[in-house]
């Protein structure tokens, strides 16, 4: 077992610092960063974005992956997702604007932030709240988040030429198989199971 594992393992997990489980809204905006919570340390069913504890690793992501080193650069990152994001160039190359790419990546941002405590927890629920009527009434399932999702990405790739895909966060096969086992109806851990695209639509309520 290598040293990562070691020091992984005997970290607490999340849900010792945050045992209340998330309503279904809740559970359905955290949802929206699934296709980029890919690794093995990933939480996708808690505000938090790890299994366990691991405040540092949040911080140290969000300094090698984005430049974000402070709050304020946190929120403006937010902000320029939410305004325009990649959906702008997207748009110029392929004549369609995958919000969802630019959704992932925004809600990975809030969770990464509150993780680290550049954001409260209540600061990280209205950010993921502010871009819910927006993504939820862009999209009709799922499927068609993913498929968004994958165009977004698309044109990012692209943007990368001369970068090996090993050296990318996660190799295309890579992302494309977690998120055929995310859409997978027999996944019974998929959140996109727990929190079909409807729920959001209908009265929250606890799970």
């Amino acid at each position: 077992m290598g040293l990562w594992s070691l020091t992984h393992w005997t970290r607490p997990r999340a849900e010792r610092r945050y045992p209340v489980p998330l309503t279904m809204h809740q559970l359905w905006m955290v949802s929206l960063s699934a296709p980029v919570s890919r690794d093995r340390s990933a939480s996708r069913t808690t505000l938090y974005p790890f299994t366990r504890i691991d405040d540092e690793g949040a911080r140290r992501w969000l300094a090698d992956q984005w430049e974000i080193v402070s709050r304020d650069k946190l929120v403006g990152r937010l902000d320029g997702l939410a305004r325009t994001g990649y959906r702008v160039r997207a748009h110029q190359v392929l004549g369609v604007s995958p919000l969802a790419w630019d959704a992932a990546l925004y809600v990975d941002i809030v969770r990464r932030g509150f993780g680290c405590g550049m954001i409260t927890e209540a600061e990280a629920w209205t950010a993921l709240k502010n871009i819910v009527p927006t993504v939820a009434g862009m999209y009709a399932s799922w499927r068609e988040y993913a498929d968004h999702y994958l165009l977004g990405r698309k044109v990012w790739r692209d943007g990368l030429r001369g970068i090996p895909d090993a050296d990318l966060p996660a190799p295309q096969a890579v992302a494309d198989a977690h998120l055929r086992s995310l859409l997978d109806p027999a996944n019974r851990a998929s959140p996109w199971n727990l929190a079909p695209w409807d729920s959001i639509h209908h009265p929250d309520h606890a799970r």
